[in-house]
């Protein structure tokens, strides 16, 4: 039997969505440890030599298994048909989490040491220079086995600094994203309870700057308390 769901048109780069809604409604929830962002990037820094990654529609990458391939199908408009996935396409519940496992099980060993990897970003790192050669060389041995390939538009080799999940890091450590800074300190004053929501989701990226944070929010706090928009 073949079970099909409709097709979403959105205008962007990766092309056209399709809704899941009804399928991830009956997915059970896949609980697998997701990375801590602020690890990855302390991970990063401190580091002589850098390379940055990313994976080639890293979802896409992933074989669905043969007995759950229709539950994927999708209906195009017109007479043009219905079609199975054979990988992993976006917008499944459980996509993320199964991508970071298969993440982890390809580079178990070198995660934390010679490499950091969050989702379907990828950085290489090592504390000397000279090993930095020989460590991205064990990489892609390690993605050739597994036939895996990354982007190479958004390759960056050998360099000592460079933006990893929306952070400068380097080996002197880690800087704030000057344009992140920028939209902070250009934003408009809250008029309501979903603008200070918002503002306070930017200043929240850059907590670990921020001495006391606790204390200096405190007002705002309160304010997000109160049932008046």
């Amino acid at each position: 039997m073949l079970i099909g769901c409709p097709i979403l048109y959105q205008f962007l780069n990766r092309g056209s969505q399709k809704d899941y809604r009804h399928l991830n409604e009956t997915s059970p929830k896949y609980e697998y440890p997701m990375p801590m962002a602020d690890m990855m990037v302390d991970g990063a820094a401190h580091n002589q030599m850098l390379s940055f990654m990313d994976g080639n529609a890293g979802y896409n990458q992933i074989m669905v298994a043969k007995e759950d391939i229709h539950k994927i199908a999708f209906m195009c408009p017109g007479h043009i048909g219905a079609f199975e996935y054979t990988v992993m396409p976006i917008g499944l519940r459980n996509a993320e989490a199964t991508y970071k496992k298969a993440m982890n099980f390809v580079f178990h060993d070198m995660i934390g040491h010679s490499l950091e990897v969050y989702i379907d970003d990828v950085v290489m790192k090592s504390p000397e220079k000279r090993d930095h050669v020989s460590n991205l060389k064990k990489k892609f041995v390690r993605i050739r086995q597994h036939k895996l390939t990354m982007n190479p538009k958004k390759y960056v080799f050998g360099v000592q600094a460079g933006d990893f999940l929306g952070f400068l890091v380097h080996q002197r450590g880690i800087e704030i994203d000057k344009n992140k800074g920028k939209s902070i300190m250009e934003a408009l004053p809250p008029r309501n309870k979903k603008e200070l929501q918002s503002l306070l989701g930017k200043i929240n990226f850059l907590i670990r700057f921020i001495s006391n944070y606790a204390r200096k929010i405190q007002s705002f706090s309160s304010l997000l308390r109160l049932k008046q928009e």
